[in-house]
């Protein structure tokens, strides 16, 4: 784990308008701690290199790591609603040094280190043409936002931005990806709505 460690760094999505939650997930405490900060947590134990990227760097400042690095999301020139996932995506990948990122969303509550380490540790078996390792979720679509991707990627994803692109799955579908197997779907739980955070709460309490 240490090589790949050294050789991977983390981004951490920060960027929704968090419509239907009402609210900022980033913010949203789990068991007493923000979402935010523990995500940053778990990617912490898998490189010493972690980012966030988001429009809004100074709603976490106080919350995060001092260890973690802050990006500040702009918007695409000429575009009025441009906060995507892939975009907040492409800009982190202009301050990644390691050949491997670890992307992760802000709002993924059963998130953990273990599964994450097992995973990086497929890096270094990856074939030259791959340039992701993600989970799939039931539906047989790809998870983005929780997996690894060739920092060099970053051409390609210029590419497709020029030509009007803005969906990762539209953006996967024709690259090499390697299935990383996932044993337990719940490790890839949004928190989206108020029911969600409902029903997680309600789990903690019973659990407690």
């Amino acid at each position: 784990m240490n090589s790949t460690k050294n050789n991977l760094s983390a981004i951490v999505l920060a960027g929704g308008l968090s419509i239907r939650m009402g609210r900022d997930k980033a913010l949203i405490s789990i068991a007493g701690v923000p979402l935010i900060q523990y995500i940053c947590r778990v990617a912490l134990q898998c490189t010493e290199s972690v980012y966030i990227v988001s429009p809004w760097v100074e709603r976490y400042q106080a919350l995060i790591d001092q260890r973690v690095h802050l990006i500040q999301e702009t918007p695409i020139p000429g575009e009025a609603n441009s906060q995507t996932p892939l975009k907040g995506f492409a800009q982190g990948l202009t301050s990644m040094q390691t050949e491997w990122v670890l992307l992760l969303a802000c709002d993924l509550p059963n998130l953990r280190a273990d599964v994450l380490k097992a995973w990086a540790s497929e890096l270094e078996y990856a074939n030259e043409k791959t340039i992701a390792f993600l989970p799939k979720n039931p539906e047989g679509w790809w998870e983005p936002l929780c997996g690894f991707y060739r920092v060099n990627c970053r051409s390609s994803l210029e590419t497709f931005f020029e030509q009007g692109g803005r969906s990762f799955q539209h953006w996967l579908k024709h690259k090499t990806v390697q299935e990383l197997a996932l044993s337990q779907p719940t490790l890839l739980f949004n928190c989206n709505t108020l029911e969600d955070l409902s029903n997680l709460e309600s789990k903690d309490s019973q659990a407690s």
